[in-house]
């Protein structure tokens, strides 16, 4: 069995993970702070709420399980930015920034754990040996692994079934100076099947799917139920020569072995790295934030 291995960011200074526990998070997003639910934070913080708050600009309340308000505690705009930059790129394609916003959902725009991807991505697109180099990031949210990918010179396609996110991953491409991403609104499943059918290939594909998601025309997804399918597809897309493969999760009880399971069905990877990403706070407690399988072939280690 391979070895598990936890992973973190080592270097973003525009995110800091301030303290957790009590099923919340205190965050700094550039010069804002903000205090967000976080499920699997089951400790006890290291400050009571009202410290946090003394420190924090915004807090969400929740409503539901889905959705809530932001209640401002101090003045913090309604979007900003915030910007990383990827290690050993060359000068000017270096540096990816996002639009932060404050949304219903308690999502503010990044997930800062995927940095860890991001810098996995540049690395193997670089040590790639084909002149133009192909990747796909399905279930891509707003962005960050197809601003990676296409800083790192590969031809990108970027797939999300929201058509506000996509165009919210867009203006991520814009404010990063970077163009001629390919964005597709569309049910992931579907898309995949129909990218086998014409038999395209890609050089690189990460996946990072929801728990529970819904295509633009009510295409159901649960991941229990339509990941082995959907990644049984997606290993037929990859190129037989050379390519990488990233599967992400953040659902409450899917182990990295469950992930490794699927990605050793392609038979082509016998020792895929897996294990989970992690964000770790001042008192150096750790939040797990999901679970990772990938692996290389044909490529330079």
């Amino acid at each position: 069995m391979s070895e598990i291995l936890s992973l973190t960011p080592t270097h973003f200074p525009d995110y800091e993970l301030i303290d957790s526990g009590h099923f919340m998070k205190l965050e700094r997003f550039g010069k804002y702070i903000t205090i967000r639910p976080e499920p699997q934070a089951v400790w006890d913080p290291e400050q009571n709420m009202s410290q946090w708050e003394a420190k924090a600009h915004v807090r969400f309340i929740s409503k539901s399980s889905s959705s809530g308000d932001w209640k401002k505690l101090k003045d913090i705009p309604d979007q900003w930015q915030v910007e990383y930059q990827l290690k050993g790129k060359a000068a000017g394609s270096e540096t990816i920034r996002f639009r932060l916003g404050l949304t219903s959902f308690k999502h503010v725009g990044i997930f800062p754990e995927q940095a860890v991807n991001w810098e996995y991505i540049s690395e193997s697109i670089s040590a790639l040996k084909v002149e133009k180099p192909k990747f796909l990031n399905l279930f891509a949210y707003t962005g960050g692994a197809s601003l990676a990918a296409r800083a790192s010179g590969a031809e990108t396609t970027h797939l999300d079934s929201i058509k506000q996110v996509v165009n919210w991953a867009n203006e991520n491409m814009q404010l990063s100076r970077l163009d001629n991403i390919r964005w597709v609104i569309e049910d992931a499943l579907k898309f995949v099947k129909r990218e086998v059918k014409r038999g395209n290939k890609y050089h690189g594909i990460i996946l990072d799917p929801p728990a529970f998601g819904h295509g633009p025309t009510g295409e159901k997804w649960k991941l229990e139920d339509n990941i082995n399918e959907m990644m049984k597809l997606v290993l037929e897309m990859l190129d037989p020569n050379e390519h990488f493969l990233i599967l992400n999760a953040y659902s409450l009880g899917f182990s990295s072995m469950i992930l490794e399971n699927l990605v050793r069905s392609s038979g082509r990877s016998q020792n895929p790295e897996i294990g989970e990403l992690y964000l770790q706070d001042k008192y150096q407690k750790k939040l797990p934030l999901g679970a990772f399988a990938r692996y290389r072939t044909g490529l330079a280690k």
